[in-house]
C-alpha cells in the first residue's frame, strides 16, 4: 500500500499573468476571511506574508474546533492510492462518492497475474492463510480459463459484442483500434466476476481537506486492518499540504460503534440461513437481481407534468424541470455482484444502501449461446468455474455468519449483495441513461432498463422522452 499527496502548481502560463499561487491551507485562510471582510481578494493577500502564512492560517484555522469545518472544505488535495484490494476501493467510494477520481478498471485491464496480498495484513486468522490462498489461486485459474473462452467466442462471432458496424467495416488503423479494445472488453466484461475483491487495484481521488479528514475519520475507525493503515497513509500525506487538520482525521468512538453494529446486523441476517443460489450442488449460482422503484412526489407536483419537464431533455446533461428534480425515488435490486456495484455505488447524488452479506454469486453464464459452436468451449468449462466462484462465495457466507470481518476477502467480483440507491427522479433518469446503450457494461444495461420499466409502468407518457440506450461506445 502506498499513498501519495499530489501538489497542484500553477501553470507557466498563469505564472506569466501574475495570479495568485496559495497553499491548500492558505487558499482554504482567504477564502474564510470573506466572511470578515468585504474588501476583495487583493486587500486580503496583501495583509498575508508569503513568506510567512502560518499566523494567518492559524488564526482562521482556530475555527473548526469550533465547528466551522466548511473552512476546510475550500483547500483541495490530491491523492493516489496504489495497491489497496478493490473491497477496500469500494468502501472508500461509499464513503466519498461526491469526489473526483478514477480506478483502475476490471474492463480494461488483464489482472490474471495480479498479486495478492499478504494475508495477515487483511486481518485473515493465520489458521486459513493456505485455505485462503488455495482458494484464490483456484479463482485466478477459472478467471484465465473464462476470458480466453470469451475471447475465442468474441473472435468467432463479433456480432455478439454490440460493435457498431459502421466501426466493424471501417478499415483505417484507428477503427482497427477501436474494434480490438471493445473485443477485449466485451471478454474482460464476462470473466471479471471470478477475480477476488482482494486484487490490489490503484485509485486517486480529488477532494477537500475536509472530505480527506472524514475519510480518515471513517477508515481509523473500521474493524478491517487494511482501511486503518490506510488511514495512517493518508494521515501521513495530510501533514504535507494541511498539517493543522490531521489531528481531526481520526478514529472516531461514534463511528467505531456504529460499524460495529452495522457488522452485527450482518452477520445476524447471514446466521438466517444460507441463501440457495449458494447452495452445494445447486447449478446455477446466481441470486435473482428484481428491481424494484418507488417513487415520492411532492403533494403539489403533478406526476402528469413530467412530459413537461422533459420538453427540452435533448442529451443526458440537457434540462429537466423542477417536477422532476423535487421527486424523490428509491430504487434497486435484489442482488447485484460487486463487479457492478463498484460504479453504481460511485453516482455522487443521494444515498446509497448495500449490506455486505453474499446472497449468489453471478458468472455471465446467461450470455453464453447455448446453440453455437463457437460457444463449445464455455458451455464445457462454465459450470466447473461457476462451482468456484460459487464455493469461494459461500465460504465467505460462513466466514461473516462465524464472525469474522475478513470475509469480505474471501469474495469475488461476482458475489452478489443487494444494493438501494434513494435520490430524485432527475438524477435517477440521468443513470439510466448513462448505464444503457452500445457504451454502456451489459449488466448495467439490464439492471437500469428493468428499473426504467417500472418507472414507465407508472408514468407511460415518458418512455418516447426518456433517452434510454444512448450511452455512446466506448
Amino acid at each position: 500500500m502506498n499513498v501519495t499527496h499530489v501538489a497542484v502548481r500553477p501553470t507557466q502560463t498563469a505564472i506569466d499573468a501574475g495570479t495568485p499561487a496559495l497553499t491548500p491551507e492558505l487558499l482554504a485562510a482567504t477564502g474564510a476571511r470573506y466572511s470578515r471582510s468585504n474588501d476583495g481578494l487583493q486587500a486580503i493577500l496583501d495583509r498575508i506574508d508569503p513568506e510567512q502564512p502560518d499566523k494567518s492560517v492559524d488564526t482562521i484555522f482556530r475555527m473548526i474546533d469550533y465547528g466551522h469545518q466548511s473552512i476546510a472544505d475550500m483547500a483541495p488535495v490530491a491523492m493516489f492510492l496504489d495497491t489497496i484490494s478493490i473491497q477496500l476501493a469500494y468502501y472508500v467510494w461509499s464513503v466519498c462518492s461526491t469526489a473526483g477520481g478514477q480506478e483502475s478498471s476490471t474492463r480494461y485491464l488483464d489482472l490474471s497475474g495480479a498479486a495478492l496480498p499478504d494475508p495477515e495484513s487483511l486481518g485473515i486468522p493465520p489458521a486459513l492463510h493456505s485455505e485462503w490462498r488455495d482458494a484464490l489461486t483456484g479463482c485466478f485459474e477459472a478467471y484465465d480459463t473464462a476470458l480466453n473462452a470469451w475471447r475465442q467466442l468474441a473472435e468467432a462471432q463479433p456480432e455478439r459484442t454490440r460493435i457498431p458496424r459502421e466501426l466493424l467495416e471501417d478499415d483505417s488503423p484507428k477503427a482497427h483500434k477501436a474494434v480490438a479494445r471493445m473485443r477485449r472488453n466485451y471478454a474482460f466484461d464476462r470473466a471479471r466476476y471470478f477475480l477476488p475483491a482482494a486484487v490490489p487495484t490503484n485509485m486517486m481521488l480529488v477532494m477537500s481537506a475536509r472530505g480527506w479528514t472524514q475519510l480518515c475519520q471513517d477508515l481509523a475507525s473500521h474493524i478491517l486492518p487494511e482501511a486503518r493503515a490506510l488511514a495512517a497513509a493518508i494521515q501521513n500525506e495530510l501533514t504535507l499540504c494541511t498539517p493543522r487538520l490531521v489531528k481531526h482525521a481520526c478514529c472516531q468512538p461514534s463511528t467505531e460503534r456504529g460499524l460495529q453494529q452495522q457488522f452485527e446486523g450482518w452477520i445476524q441476517q447471514a446466521n438466517r440461513g444460507l441463501p440457495e443460489p449458494l447452495s452445494a450442488g445447486t447449478a446455477d449460482a446466481s441470486h435473482p437481481d428484481t428491481a424494484h422503484l418507488s417513487v415520492f412526489a411532492p403533494d403539489n407536483v403533478d406526476p402528469n407534468s413530467f412530459t413537461v419537464d422533459l420538453a427540452h431533455h435533448e442529451t443526458r446533461y440537457a434540462w429537466m424541470g423542477h417536477g422532476l428534480r423535487r421527486t424523490a425515488v428509491r430504487f434497486g435490486w435484489d442482488a447485484v455482484s460487486l463487479a457492478e456495484l463498484r460504479d453504481l455505488n460511485r453516482h455522487r447524488t443521494g444515498t446509497k444502501y448495500c449490506p455486505l452479506v453474499p446472497l449468489g454469486f453471478y458468472a455471465a453464464a446467461d450470455q453464453v449461446p447455448l446453440d453455437s459452436p463457437a460457444s463449445a468451449t464455455l458451455n464445457a468449462t462454465l459450470p466447473d468455474l461457476i462451482s468456484v466462484g460459487q464455493g469461494i462465495t459461500r465460504r465467505a457466507h460462513e466466514l461473516l455468519a462465524s464472525g469474522d470481518p475478513s470475509y469480505v476477502y474471501w469474495t469475488v467480483l461476482g458475489t452478489q449483495y443487494a444494493f438501494e440507491h434513494t435520490t430524485t427522479a432527475d438524477k435517477f433518469i440521468y443513470e439510466a441513461e448513462l448505464r444503457t446503450g452500445v457504451g454502456s457494461h451489459y449488466r448495467y444495461a439490464k439492471h437500469l432498463h428493468d428499473s426504467l420499466e417500472l418507472w414507465y409502468e407508472k408514468f407511460p407518457d415518458t418512455k418516447a422522452l426518456i433517452l434510454e440506450g444512448s450511452a455512446e461506445p466506448e
